[in-house]
């Protein structure tokens, strides 16, 4: 059995992962920091999944750290692409309503986003018109100017050579099974740490449990499934979203203007019968389906954010007419289910509070002296992922002491 030591050990090469690494090389120069990923590369689930939009962060309360890391998360993401040289989509984005009670809701992301010191402005249907012609609104809008897309892939792989010039060490194809004492047991062997930080995504909880914590939350999955424009888009030229429900995570049915004039419309929030169900059969695991089965039982009849009613009206989603009529009411052209063809799904990792059967809103982030365990690193964390991981490591050593 291979024996290995490293000073810092980071689970999951994701987005979050491959910062967090990053930012603790830029701290400690001399530190061994190893990244472990179960997978054969970096960036295999949401973070090489995701629509690449960079929000502003005006969905979130003001005292919410989603808001906070959105804001700044958007200017430092922005700036590193550019960096880079990595394509950018700097369209902004509208939000439309379809009657009063959005209306309503519209006021409270305008409360909340200025607040939060966002560029927002709030604009009449005729100026919506100037802004993005094929939208449609009643009687009033929000314009987002700092809301843009880039290239997913391509930030993480820039990201990850990033980390390989600095020294970070990866371990692909190496799966975490136990944690005894100061090291732990993978596939692979055995690693020895100082110090554990678990980024690990749809898993984080599993592995949190081994430290002992997690203790009364839980991952459910949710798939997100796009529908991508079959043609170049040389129509909408901003992104495009309904005004969501503020009780829910979820963003509603969209249309997002990608990079090198590609469009989507979607995603849907179909509860996944197991982590990692990309497609029907894809990665099955028996006991994984049971579990996420049980859960999403108890919270078909018990859950404060209509679990039933939800779950009902995303499965009605795999019908592609339905979510392009869906998409159309958000628009002044008529879109053709034939227009369109099914891109690649990914999987959002939702915690849930066991307890209350609620869904948690924010990040979320427990630990000790020994380990840190992310546990909830949803929407908005792509956008969030760099002010996000300084704000881990600063936890973590503050944990340390």
């Amino acid at each position: 059995m291979n024996k290995d030591k490293f000073e810092i050990v980071v689970i999951g090469a994701g987005i979050i992962g491959l910062n967090v690494a990053i930012e603790i090389k830029k701290k400690f120069p001399d530190a061994s920091v190893c990244v472990l990923e179960k997978e054969e590369k970096y960036g295999m689930h949401a973070s090489g999944r995701n629509s690449g939009v960079l929000h502003a962060g005006f969905y979130y309360s003001q005292d919410s750290s989603k808001a906070k890391f959105c804001r700044d998360g958007n200017l430092a993401l922005t700036e590193y692409i550019k960096s880079k040289n990595i394509t950018l989509n700097q369209c902004g984005k509208v939000v439309v309503c379809k009657n009063e009670i959005d209306l309503e809701n519209m006021e409270t992301l305008l409360e909340r986003g200025l607040a939060n010191g966002v560029d927002l402005e709030c604009i009449s249907s005729k100026e919506l018109a100037k802004i993005e012609p094929y939208a449609k609104t009643y009687k009033s809008a929000i314009f987002s100017r700092s809301t843009s897309s880039a290239s997913c892939e391509e930030v993480i792989r820039n990201l990850y050579e990033d980390a390989l010039e600095m020294g970070i060490i990866f371990r692909f194809n190496e799966a975490f099974l136990d944690e005894d004492s100061s090291s732990i047991v993978t596939n692979q062997g055995r690693i020895e740490f100082s110090f554990l930080i678990n980024c690990a995504g749809l898993y984080a909880d599993k592995i949190a449990k081994v430290f002992g914590y997690s203790k009364n939350t839980q991952i459910i999955p949710f798939k997100g499934l796009y529908l991508k424009y079959k043609k170049k888009n040389n129509l909408i030229k901003r992104h495009i979203y309904p005004v969501p429900n503020i009780e829910q995570p979820f963003l509603g049915t969209h249309f997002t203007c990608g990079v090198n004039d590609t469009l989507k419309i979607g995603p849907t929030a179909i509860p996944a019968l197991w982590p990692e169900q990309y497609d029907f059969f894809s990665n099955f695991r028996l006991k994984e389906f049971i579990e996420i089965c049980k859960l999403d039982l108890n919270l078909f009849f018990s859950s404060p954010f209509n679990f039933k009613k939800l779950a009902f009206n995303e499965y009605l989603n795999l019908f592609k007419p339905r979510l392009v009529r869906l998409s159309n009411e958000l628009v002044k052209y008529k879109f053709h289910s034939n227009d369109f063809e099914w891109a690649r799904s990914g999987i959002r990792a939702q915690l849930i509070n066991v307890i209350s059967n609620e869904l948690e809103m924010d990040f979320v982030i427990e630990g000790d002296s020994k380990s840190l365990h992310v546990l909830n690193a949803v929407s908005p964390a792509w956008t969030c992922s760099i002010p996000f991981a300084k704000h881990i490591v600063e936890n973590a050593l503050e944990k340390i002491g």
